[in-house]
């Protein structure tokens, strides 16, 4: 895969096609998320939505119902569906991991506290069950709903494995797939059914949400190690200093020889970091190529999502969402 062109980020193409659309979608989160009798929620809720994210995820849904021919409007309510499930997760996660900076910002229970961002999350999710709802579409419905499940599922598999240093790629796979991947193919997959789309386009909207989560959270994974803070909106060695046990720490693992061993042990499992610890854990890595190993599967992902979409037809957003696939790795490079 060659590096993506910076004259123009796939995302900011995606994002000036999608433009009309996605004020319709902002529009809708901003009513769906104020509160007559409790300020508070649009309040945490604004400082997170309005950080500057991307929206990957409700794009996803608007080019996947465009890609399939949708000519109805409750593709807005799906992506501000996925939005507010996205945030209602971060908002849970931040007081979970005890973050103190989501994109760039101080996090919300940082700012307030852990019950008002625990709160507002719920009340994220039942909006974007009301949201749902507006569909009218049973299996729209199921899909979503199961994605939240999932996504549950998976952050708790990842306390589970969290300081485990005999977990598995495969344990971590389901868990990244959960947390990450399930509301990427939510996303592609509701927006297909949303529009009536045939089994075998539903079936390669589904995949290919499905290995382009992969491939960001695998992305997110390595920047950790290998990367900066501005890369990932977040603190450099989080991951190492909360005992997350990710792929380049899995591969260290498995090609380290006994003090390194140890030192996994002890850093990890034990969780006695001391200063020094995050550069060795560094070193270790590049002495047996993890870091480069962990950037060659995000790679990869991001080819099986462009070679998902090879049933959909010839469409300036197909060209689009596999571009996407490559701004997704294009932090590796």
């Amino acid at each position: 895969m060659t590096k993506p062109p910076k004259a123009q980020a796939p995302h900011d193409r995606l994002a000036a096609y999608l433009d009309a659309d996605m004020s319709a979608v902002n529009a809708l989160i901003r009513a769906r998320m104020a509160s007559e009798h409790a300020p508070r929620i649009p309040e945490v809720t604004a400082h997170l939505i309005e950080a500057g994210g991307k929206r990957i995820r409700p794009m996803l849904v608007l080019a996947a119902s465009h890609l399939c021919k949708y000519e109805g409007e409750f593709h807005h309510h799906l992506a501000a569906t996925v939005e507010f499930i996205h945030t209602a997760t971060l908002l849970h996660d931040d007081v979970v991991d005890e973050s103190k900076q989501r994109r760039g910002r101080a996090t919300a229970n940082l700012l307030w506290d852990n019950k008002s961002s625990v709160l507002v999350g719920d009340y994220l999710f039942a909006r974007a069950f009301q949201l749902m709802v507006d569909c009218g579409s049973l299996r729209v419905l199921d899909i979503l709903a199961n994605a939240s499940a999932t996504i549950a599922e998976g952050e708790v598999l990842q306390l589970t494995t969290a300081q485990n240093i005999e977990t598995t790629e495969d344990q971590y796979l389901r868990v990244i797939r959960g947390k990450t991947a399930a509301l990427f193919s939510a996303a592609t997959e509701a927006g297909a059914v949303l529009a009536g789309a045939a089994e075998e386009h539903v079936k390669a909207l589904f995949t290919y949400g499905d290995a382009l989560g992969v491939s960001f959270q695998i992305v997110d994974d390595y920047l950790d190690y290998g990367g900066a803070g501005a890369d990932i909106g977040k603190n450099i060695g989080d991951d190492f200093r909360e005992g997350k046990v990710t792929l380049p720490v899995i591969r260290a693992i498995a090609q380290a020889e006994s003090d390194e061993r140890a030192f996994w042990q002890r850093v990890i499992a034990a969780g006695k970091q001391g200063e020094g610890d995050f550069e060795h854990a560094q070193a270790l890595m590049a002495k047996h190529g993890t870091l480069e190993s962990t950037r060659q599967e995000a790679l990869a992902w991001a080819d099986r999502a462009k070679d998902a979409l090879a049933p959909l037809p010839d469409h300036p957003l197909r060209e689009m969402l596999s571009d996407l696939a490559d701004y997704v790795v294009a932090r590796l490079y």
